[in-house]
């Protein structure tokens, strides 16, 4: 049964005309995989997917992901990242040859939470953003996380404490439409149109209470933290509590973001 499968014209460049066709025939693509960006189970028969062609300095692999995640594109990457991911795979599985479609890199994924914080007395929406990897900033290697200068370089402030509403960081804004969380959109290139920064893979809902006081104080604060410094918290106080910590560590930035939509 034919996949429902996008080969972009740099994937096919890379992988020749044969195997494009026959990727698009189902003959080599699989039925079940597991998203290269979102790390969620997707299944090419049934769905759109997209051929991702992650190219080290003498290796090759083929990887897949839902369309809505990720075009179909060709990702350089270090030739260390493509063989750590194929030991690790080896080392798990016992298997003496890995599965192309799970030999990736780690990408690092935007985490984004939604939750009211308390400053001066006073409820605010906030989006608590926390990566699933260290970020490393474009076109560099190597093992530091660079998360947080870089935000810093589009206008975001390091906190030591959340006691008061950091500044309006305008040119971004918080995209919410119909009750649901779309996207956090940063300024385009030479003024152009705002892109997405963040985008959500399906809306997100958020509760009552910080769709109302995000239409109250139609604003919605943005707190940063590199991986590692706030983790999954199951509620708000544990939340705050982990916040607080970040912050007093120096390992937190934040912004008041303009409110796009109702």
């Amino acid at each position: 049964m034919p996949r429902m499968l996008d080969v972009s014209d740099a994937v096919r460049a890379e992988i020749g005309d044969e195997e494009a066709d026959r990727l698009l025939a189902g003959e080599n693509a699989p039925g079940s995989y597991d998203c290269t960006s979102c790390r969620t189970p997707g299944d090419s028969e049934q769905e759109r997917t997209s051929t991702v062609l992650f190219v080290g300095d003498e290796t090759a692999v083929l990887a897949f992901a839902h369309a809505s995640c990720l075009p179909s594109q060709v990702i350089q990457v270090t030739e260390e990242q493509l063989q750590g991911a194929v030991r690790s795979i080896n080392a798990g599985s016992g298997a003496t040859d890995a599965e192309p479609q799970k030999v990736v890199p780690e990408q690092a994924v935007l985490g984004v939470t939604s939750g009211l914080v308390l400053i001066a007395g006073e409820l605010h929406p906030a989006l608590v953003v926390e990566p699933t990897a260290p970020i490393v900033r474009p076109g560099t290697t190597g093992a530091g996380d660079d998360f947080l200068p870089l935000l810093i370089e589009q206008g975001f402030l390091s906190v030591t404490d959340l006691g008061s509403v950091p500044p309006v960081l305008h040119g971004w804004s918080v995209l919410l439409a119909v009750g649901r969380l779309h996207a956090v959109l940063q300024p385009g290139t030479n003024g152009g149109q705002a892109v997405a920064w963040w985008q959500a893979h399906q809306p997100l809902q958020v509760t009552d209470g910080w769709r109302a006081a995000a239409n109250k104080h139609q604003q919605v604060i943005m707190l940063a933290a590199p991986v590692g410094s706030i983790g999954r918290q199951p509620r708000e106080d544990l939340l705050r509590a982990a916040l607080d910590k970040a912050a007093a560590n120096g390992k937190l930035v934040a912004a008041a973001l303009p409110l796009a939509g109702t």
